[in-house]
């Protein structure tokens, strides 16, 4: 029902606006780009593309990227006849894009988040799904949409750094055999392999390197955090950049670790948490925290400095008994 209601309001939308995620990866991303492709290859639209916060230059090689708007170029008084989020768990992810979504005459989540309650008039959502990228590729399947050269590097970008090339326990029989069918457009993956994880600069090796070597532990090792300053940031010439990317997973990888989190001191005096987890459940711990995600990859925005945050943390994860 969900899909054909979908269908009918593209066909029936005269301007369209798409929205990502606040600290954008590469599933919102892909998942955006990829959708403007499906919609411009299969419905002769164009739409709006919006980011709430800078893009890293990881992705930059996605198609259409260079069309994404920042939300400071965007008229929010403006009412767009569609608006869709993709990849937005909970709608105060969007930030400042939420004034749109809610304004739309139409709104359309999707999604592949356990912790997503559903907000939009339209809602596809695929908890089992190892990214947004499968989900919208499915979406191809069902409504038997074109699928470009472009759409299908988007579309696999998203998984591949959704699943960790295919590492993480949300990989499923269902993302290889859609990986696979995008393969077969004329994607180079080792070419995808090497942007999306063989690009890092100097200044990220040497940052993440020196947050690692002041990472703390706890319960006999099986608790690793490290706390990442605005100080840190500067130090390493980070310019807006997340440097912090892919780092609770190097903490994460230590064999003793059970729970790994990152919690980085924001601007505003706010905290932000990145959680991994190998087998417990963290998404209950980030979820009583204002978060979500996942079971094993879950985070949350936190109104304290870094140590309060710590502290609440560990907190949770104690009177869980969780570790």
């Amino acid at each position: 029902m969900a899909v054909e209601q979908l269908d009918s309001s593209i066909k029936n939308s005269k301007n369209i606006l798409l929205v990502s995620h606040i600290n954008p990866d590469g599933d919102t991303l892909g998942s955006m780009c990829g959708m403007y492709s499906l919609i411009k290859d299969n419905y002769k639209k164009i739409c709006d593309m919006v980011a709430v916060s800078k893009i890293p230059e990881v992705y930059k090689f996605l198609p259409n990227i260079d069309n994404v708007k920042n939300i400071g170029e965007m008229d929010l008084s403006r009412e767009y006849d569609l608006v869709i989020n993709l990849d937005v768990a909970a709608i105060d992810r969007c930030a400042d894009a939420q004034i749109l979504f809610d304004k739309a005459k139409c709104s359309v989540n999707i999604d592949h988040h356990e912790t997503n309650n559903n907000y939009g008039k339209i809602n596809i959502v695929e908890p089992f799904a190892s990214a947004t990228g499968e989900v919208l590729f499915r979406l191809c399947l069902d409504l038997k949409w074109k699928v470009s050269l472009d759409s299908a590097i988007c579309l696999y970008s998203a998984i591949v750094t959704d699943t960790g090339c295919f590492k993480f326990s949300n990989t499923t029989p269902r993302t290889m055999e859609y990986s696979g069918k995008l393969l077969a457009y004329g994607i180079d993956p080792s070419d995808i392999y090497k942007k999306c994880y063989e690009s890092s600069s100097k200044d990220m090796v040497l940052f993440q390197s020196y947050c690692i070597n002041k990472a703390k532990f706890l319960n006999n090792d099986k608790i690793a955090y490290t706390i990442v300053y605005k100080r840190d940031l500067e130090k390493f010439n980070c310019n807006g950049e997340d440097f912090t990317d892919g780092l609770t997973e190097k903490l994460r990888a230590i064999v003793s670790t059970q729970i790994a989190f990152v919690v980085k001191e924001l601007h505003s005096g706010s905290s932000k948490v990145s959680m991994r987890s190998k087998s417990i459940d963290i998404a209950q711990i980030c979820a009583a925290l204002g978060g979500g995600g996942h079971k094993f990859a879950a985070g949350a925005l936190i109104k304290a400095n870094p140590e309060k945050a710590v502290k609440m943390i560990l907190n949770e994860i104690e009177n869980r008994k969780l570790c």
